[in-house]
């Protein structure tokens, strides 16, 4: 509960700081970068703050969780400048990736499914006539892509967009896939077929390499799904918030321009 000052639509920067948990230089900060409206000032140049900052500090708080302090400070800026479709394109933004996360958990999980009869062990690939052996967990890009269904050239434009990393051979200069590789490109070949392009492939590809492998991602897969729902759920409570402050924009409350009343501390 925002304590208030002497007026009972005025309230000092240390208010509006212990009513949030903030310190009154983070809520000088606020305003300063446009999250906050500006303040008024008294006949003696402290700042006051009224009720409508109080729900515009709710409303920048809330939106953190779910769109990240960047993203919710450009919306907290556009609604203060009444460019008010700015930040609903900003909130659609902020969905859009969310719905992209999404679908790229998704694609893990279908990819996960596909491949787990096969994904303990390399092919038993061979490389074509005249070409030498690779070496043990080995194979060469013909091989690989005769598996795979796939062309040559198709494997090493997946190189290019960095979703294999294959050796060369030291003696001939051939790339030659290790056991990493070969499972990489089953999870890229599985993703393409299920139509995602090359730059979500290649998110979703770091995301096994950071966890170690295809087995760790596994035991990730709850707590991606934890952290994907959780910020849903909190971008529905900045939206709350977000129309109240609208609303209460919306009556026309304005910040007193001074008079009156003093303050803890000038600034």
């Amino acid at each position: 509960m925002v304590r208030k000052s002497q007026s009972s639509d005025r309230l000092r920067p240390v208010d509006l700081a212990r009513g949030h948990g903030l310190s009154t230089q983070a809520v000088r900060n606020y305003e300063e970068a446009g999250i906050l409206p500006a303040a008024g000032r008294t006949a003696h140049g402290y700042r006051t703050y009224t009720p409508l900052h109080a729900r515009a500090l709710d409303a920048f708080l809330a939106l953190v969780p779910g769109h990240g302090h960047q993203s919710a400070a450009s919306i907290m800026r556009a609604v203060n400048r009444d460019a008010v479709d700015e930040a609903y394109r900003l909130i659609d933004e902020s969905h859009a990736q969310l719905l992209d996360d999404r679908r790229t958990l998704r694609a893990v999980e279908s990819a996960l499914r596909d491949l787990a009869p096969t994904a303990g062990a390399a092919p038993a690939l061979h490389p074509a006539p005249g070409v030498p052996a690779a070496g043990s967990g080995g194979t060469f890009v013909g091989p690989l892509a005769a598996e795979l269904g796939i062309r040559p050239a198709t494997l090493r434009k997946w190189e290019r967009a960095g979703l294999v990393r294959p050796r060369r051979d030291p003696l001939t200069g051939y790339r030659v896939y290790g056991e990493t590789d070969v499972r990489d490109a089953r999870l890229a070949h599985q993703l393409r077929r299920g139509g995602y392009l090359l730059e979500q492939i290649a998110r979703v590809i770091d995301r096994v390499r950071a966890a170690g492998g295809l087995e760790p991602l596994e035991a990730t897969l709850h707590d991606w799904h934890g952290r994907v729902s959780a910020r849903g759920r909190a971008m529905l409570t900045g939206a709350a918030e977000l129309e109240a402050y609208l609303r209460e924009r919306g009556r026309g409350l304005s910040t007193p321009s001074g008079g009156g009343g003093g303050e803890e501390t000038r600034g």
